[in-house]
């Protein structure tokens, strides 16, 4: 089973920056998809950033592009971050990472929350001064 908890999130204000950790568990695929959401509340989850790990390929939201940057630890390869500078209040929000089986949902775009199987409990972000 799939289990993914992540990390990191908390109050910054506006500018500043922070390293969100997603670490993996009972990954059994060599390829997959993570994905990074977001959610505020009455909103649906949106997708910020995923990382294909078939061409080492991370796409990004255009809200978030040039800001976020998501990685793949190189010694835990089941440990990824989401690197996020420049925050704005509108970056506010519950951050989720999530795993898909299928690599192909993370190909020319993050793709929806539907094509993902599996989902940590999310992290707390909180822009504000």
């Amino acid at each position: 089973q799939v289990q993914l908890v992540e990390s990191g999130g908390g109050l910054v204000q506006p500018g500043g920056s922070l390293r969100l950790s997603c670490v993996g568990s009972g990954f059994t695929l060599d390829y997959y998809a993570i994905g990074w959401f977001r959610q505020v509340p009455g909103k649906e989850r949106a997708g910020v950033s995923c990382f294909n790990t078939l061409n080492n390929t991370a796409y990004y939201s255009d809200s978030v592009k040039g800001r976020f940057t998501v990685s793949r630890d190189n010694a835990k390869n089941t440990m990824y971050y989401l690197q996020v500078n420049s925050l704005k209040p509108e970056d506010t929000a519950v951050y989720y990472c999530a795993f898909a089986y299928h690599q192909i949902v993370c190909s020319g775009g993050v793709g929806t929350s539907y094509v993902y199987d599996f989902w940590g409990q999310g992290t707390q972000v909180t822009v504000s001064s």
